[in-house]
């Protein structure tokens, strides 16, 4: 099993920034996608952004592209979400996750395996 606990969330005004991060522990990975989805009340769960195990490559979402960057750090076995430029619609509960296949271009949510508990998001305009 692997653990996912993410961090960051909170309450800023449009425009603003926040970055989120996610720990992941547990059971050893060897190769892996992890990526962050995001659900706003009263809609479905949807994709954000998504990186390769090496950082070799990265997805996003065409609605937070050039103003998102997912990055991570191997050795804390940590994934980040740098969020600029934030709008209302950004606000969502945002969902770590981890696919332990490693396959490029995974954005539904029943590709990935184990998901966090989530962090809020919420934008004032």
């Amino acid at each position: 099993q692997v653990q996912l606990v993410e961090s960051g969330g909170g309450l800023v005004q449009a425009g603003g920034s926040l970055r989120l991060s996610c720990v992941a522990s547990g059971r050893t990975l060897s190769r892996y996608t992890m990526g962050w989805f995001r659900q706003a009340p009263g809609k479905e769960r949807e994709f954000v952004a998504a990186i390769g195990w090496s950082g070799d490559w990265k997805d996003y979402a065409g609605s937070v592209k050039g103003r998102f960057t997912i990055s991570s750090d191997n050795a804390k076995k940590t994934v980040y979400l740098q969020m600029n430029s934030l709008k209302p619609e950004d606000t969502a509960v945002y969902y770590c996750t981890v696919d332990d296949s490693s396959s490029v271009g995974r954005r539904l949510i029943y590709e990935y395996d184990y998901w966090g508990q989530g962090t809020q998001v919420t934008v004032s305009s």
